[in-house]
């Protein structure tokens, strides 16, 4: 989809703040509400905006230890790829999980409580994942920059 100017400059407003009124983005962008709807109904209809979202700050929900962690498997047959993927996504503790090149296959994204929460999630949970042959932690110390906007 050929998104102009004013198209951008919804979603840009979007991603700063989703519960922004049709109203709101009309005197904004200086076109009616009807304009406005109908443009944010296009988007969604063509998947352009794919989802709305409340982001939760992780510290005020007891959730503020962030972890990556590279996972290797032992192999890369298709039924063991499968297996891994259709298991990591039903734990809650992984905010994300990507397929990549290089040395690691996988990278996920972990939140949990403290380094306590994380040592039992990698005991009982992620190490019994079958087919992950080895992988390697890393520690979030501070967040520099951490975004859902895609500039546009």
């Amino acid at each position: 989809m050929k998104l102009d100017e004013i198209d951008k400059k919804i979603l840009q407003n979007l991603q700063q703040d989703s519960k922004k009124t049709n109203k709101e983005l009309s005197n904004l962008l200086h076109l009616s509400v009807t304009a406005i709807y109908e443009r944010i109904k296009r988007l969604e209809r063509n998947k352009v905006i794919s989802r709305y979202v409340a982001l939760v700050k992780p510290d005020n929900v007891d959730k503020s230890f962030m972890v990556f962690c590279q996972i290797k498997l032992i192999q890369h047959a298709k039924d063991y790829i499968i297996k891994f993927e259709a298991e990591v996504i039903k734990l809650s503790e992984v905010l994300e999980c990507y397929h990549v090149s290089g040395e690691y296959d996988y990278i996920l994204k972990i939140l949990v409580k403290d380094m306590e929460a994380y040592r039992e999630f990698m005991l009982t949970k992620l190490t019994n994942l079958e087919h992950i042959g080895s992988t390697q932690s890393t520690f979030i110390i501070s967040p520099v920059k951490s975004t859902t906007a895609i500039e546009l």
